[in-house]
């Protein structure tokens, strides 16, 4: 995935989010412990007191390159991804066991992965070991996603692991800057009604967390309220009946188009009585190519800031960020990360 822009508009943002993680520090895991950026974000983290982390990589090694950029070697947690592969393998060969598969393959999976440090990263946070992980400097989306969903698993309630990209916005409706949530824009590509549902409710948990305002969910189509007929709308207006029967204290309307959600103008012609069009802060797009060029529009066109992807729908936080990500974006992640933890 693409690196957020990094813009003036998102710096009160960013910096809640410091102050936020800061006032409770959480243990977070770095599978990607030898990564110059890493080891320069940990370094910052240090420095800002943000969190307590934990980095996997080869000890003399970490403990140098965390040197090298001034930064106290000794007030840093480093654990070598191949010194207790055992007590990890043992964990992995519990959950593969369930998977079907026989006592020697899941034997041999389990001792493969062992070796992973993204496996060991969200094995430690299944266990409560530390609260949460960020990785994805040098691996893709796939492989920490992957990794994270064997190890931790969807929430509870939930099937559907997604993303929301949260988008920091200059004041277009006369309330400030806002940070407006658009989910999914980074996993699922064509969800079902269910799977939007899921989507939807991950992104009001999330947003909780990490925003901390009273989520209105718009679900986005080409159409508002029948003004147009099709296969697409009749998968958003489900996915809206779904999410209303698991949250209907969740203010929540559908399907409506963009300017629908955003704009009261507008809100008053084409939706005057929904609670939701005009006031939306949370966008579910009906698929990951609407959501995926939403947000680069609005990144690009705006002046907006992406902050994020942020993984939702896991039982525990896992991150993934991008292999073009700058420290400032590790950083931040991991203050999201911490967040989430709570």
């Amino acid at each position: 995935m693409e690196p957020g822009a990094r813009g003036g508009v998102a710096l009160a943002f960013q910096a809640g989010l410091r102050a936020r993680a800061q006032a409770r520090p959480r243990t977070i895991v770095f599978p990607e412990g030898d990564e110059p950026r890493t080891i320069e974000a940990v370094s910052e983290v240090i420095r800002e007191r943000l969190l307590r982390p934990v980095l996997l990589g080869q000890t003399d090694a970490v403990k140098d390159a965390l040197a090298a950029v001034g930064c106290d070697p000794t007030s840093v947690s480093v654990v070598d991804p191949n010194s207790d592969t055992d007590r990890y393998a043992l964990e992995l060969l519990e959950l593969r066991r369930s998977s079907g598969l026989t006592d020697d393959e899941a034997r041999y999976q389990a001792q493969a992965r062992a070796r992973d440090p993204l496996f060991q990263a969200a094995l430690m946070v299944r266990k409560g070991e530390a609260d949460g992980s960020v990785a994805g400097a040098v691996h893709t989306t796939g492989e920490v996603l992957r990794a994270a969903i064997k190890c931790v698993g969807p929430a509870a309630g939930i099937r559907t692991v997604s993303s929301s990209i949260y988008m920091v916005v200059q004041d277009f409706r006369g309330r400030g800057e806002e940070v407006i949530s658009f989910t999914d824009a980074g996993v699922v590509p064509e969800p079902t009604p269910q799977q939007l549902s899921d989507i939807a409710f991950a992104a009001v948990s999330t947003r909780a967390l990490v925003v901390g305002d009273e989520p209105r969910v718009a679900f986005l189509s080409y159409s508002t309220r029948g003004s147009a007929r099709g296969a697409g709308v009749d998968r958003v207006v489900e996915g809206l009946r779904l999410f209303r029967e698991r949250a209907p204290d969740i203010p929540s309307d559908g399907e409506l188009q963009v300017d629908a959600a955003l704009v009261e103008a507008v809100a008053r012609h084409k939706a005057p009585d929904s609670a939701v069009a005009g006031l939306a802060n949370i966008l579910v797009f009906p698929d990951l190519g609407a959501a995926n060029i939403g947000y680069k529009l609005v990144e690009r066109l705006a002046a907006a800031a992406a902050v994020g992807p942020i993984v939702q729908g896991l039982a525990k936080p896992l991150n993934d960020v991008s292999r073009g990500a700058s420290v400032e974006a590790i950083v931040e992640a991991a203050c999201v990360t911490a967040l989430m933890a709570e």
